[in-house]
């Protein structure tokens, strides 16, 4: 049954550890395209300074704001567990040969930007944090002179999609068509319990059902989760926890205003975003401008893989074709 537990974990991706990690350093990635430049930028959130690349050329354009996956995930989409993954600045690179600037950033407890103000205090880092420096990011990016600020978009990955979906609602400032890829079903303990539901036996999932309904009611945990759940949810966590379950995907997808064009990807191999699961999310963006893509054999972080297997997310291979086709008919609407 510890397996069973272990493949919880690497399939949820465990969103709610802070340490820095990842590079935040792009020394290492392939020089731009002719007539771009990668900058290296700063930029302020609610006392954090935040590190980011800030990737355009010399003409006045669209923009996009890449936002990561979730937890120890840095500008690049590099990533302490699973090692340096690279496939956002590959999404930088291939926006920017379409055209497109993008920014990518350090999120709080990762690369560059490290925590800073949080230092002494990392249990108070949770969604609203992320979704502060993700908003400070948009504002950046949108105030740089090259920047057509009518053409300003999100695109991101995993639990990112939260964020994007809540910069769009904010309309502070507007944002122009979203990019969700990959993106999360809906609440975080209710993901968790449908992947327990699924791989558990039925003690296991009875406990852990407790422990759902002591944290939700009570903002408390269990002492003692069986089989190894507690890396999940445990006291040092319960805040973080608490604040990432209180957001629903499904209710912010309906708050994105009518007629954005929207991207969705949703993949057959990715336990994380399963086209199935994803259904409810697909209908409240309805009212969007909403192009829904069905990858197959495309994992979690963009790349071929039917296996979908964490230990394979760092091994540099291109992002996926199906995906390049996808954005390729998306960038210009």
């Amino acid at each position: 049954m510890k397996g069973v537990v272990r493949h919880v974990l690497s399939s949820v991706a465990v969103v709610l550890v802070i340490a820095g990690c990842g590079s935040g350093d792009d020394a290492a990635s392939p020089t731009a395209a002719p007539g771009w430049v990668d900058d290296e930028v700063t930029f302020t959130a609610e006392g954090l300074t935040i590190h980011g690349t800030y990737r355009h050329g010399d003409a006045t354009g669209p923009a996009a704001l890449l936002i990561s996956e979730s937890g120890e995930t840095d500008r690049n989409g590099d990533n302490r567990v699973a090692g340096p993954i690279g496939n956002m600045r590959q999404l930088a690179e291939l926006l920017s040969d379409r055209d497109v600037a993008s920014l990518r950033y350090d999120k709080v407890g990762t690369g560059r930007t490290g925590l800073g103000p949080y230092a002494g205090r990392p249990a108070d880092v949770g969604t609203a944090v992320y979704t502060a420096g993700a908003a400070a990011a948009l504002r950046f990016l949108a105030d740089q002179p090259h920047t057509d600020r009518d053409r300003v978009s999100v695109y991101a990955l995993g639990e990112g999609t939260v964020h994007a979906m809540s910069l769009a609602a904010a309309g502070d400032p507007a944002v122009h068509s979203l990019a969700l890829l990959q993106p999360l079903a809906a609440r975080y303990l209710d993901i968790v319990t449908e992947r327990v539901r699924g791989e558990a036996d039925p003690a296991v999932l009875a406990n852990w059902l407790a422990a759902v309904e002591e944290i939700r009611t009570r903002g408390t945990v269990p002492a003692q989760l069986p089989e190894g759940l507690g890396a999940i949810v445990n006291a040092g966590n319960i805040k973080a926890v608490i604040e990432a379950d209180r957001v629903d995907p499904v209710a912010l997808a309906a708050k994105v205003p009518a007629g954005t064009p929207v991207l969705l990807t949703c993949s057959d191999s990715d336990g994380q975003a399963k086209c199935d699961a994803l259904r409810p999310l697909i209908g409240a963006l309805a009212h969007t401008a909403l192009t829904v893509v069905e990858l197959e054999g495309v994992n979690h972080v963009l790349r071929d893989d039917p296996t979908d297997n964490v230990a394979n997310y760092a091994q540099q291979g291109p992002l996926s074709p199906q995906l390049v086709e996808a954005l390729d008919g998306f960038v210009t609407k």
